[in-house]
């Protein structure tokens, strides 16, 4: 990766507020990371192969008790099971209107078709269409109108026709 794409994306952390980004790509990894004072770290690692193993987490027994959902949460839990939820492709700034002065992509209750238009995110200037995955009914919006989004992060359940 050139020195200014670097440059390029320590200044858009930077602007975005987002705390820490992590680029892997096939033969090298960047984490950059925002500190609480002014100084900013950059990591770049060249690797040969990625090779990642998940460790599994233990919870003691109190806290296994405490993290218990009560029927309502099951309920709800339940109900959102057969929700999809779409996720943010990239970091950048979640616009939900093409520009100021129109109306929204779509709205709580609208129909969409796979491939429909329902939001769009600015990442370094450029304004990215995010558009739906399945065809369905917008049940819920996740994110509020331009603020910023990490990758990967919840913007709409929708429920799947």
């Amino acid at each position: 990766m050139e020195l200014e794409k670097i440059q390029d994306l320590i200044k858009f952390v930077a602007e975005s507020g987002a705390n820490e980004v992590k680029l892997e790509m096939e033969d090298f990894k960047i984490t950059i990371r925002k500190g609480a004072g002014k100084s900013k770290e950059v990591v770049v690692t060249q690797q040969q192969a990625p090779s990642a193993v998940a460790q599994p987490q233990m919870q003691s027994p109190a806290l296994q008790q405490q993290s218990a959902p009560a029927s309502q949460e099951e309920e709800q839990a339940e109900e959102e099971s057969n929700l999809v939820t779409m996720k943010s492709p990239i970091i950048g700034t979640f616009y939900r209107k093409p520009s100021p002065d129109k109306p929204s992509f779509v709205e709580v209750g609208d129909t969409v078709k796979e491939g429909d238009v329902l939001c769009v995110i600015e990442a370094m200037k450029l304004f990215n269409e995010i558009e739906s995955e399945v065809s369905g009914k917008i049940v819920k919006v996740l994110v509020d109108d331009a603020s910023p989004v990490e990758f990967d992060q919840p913007l709409f359940l929708i429920e799947p026709v």
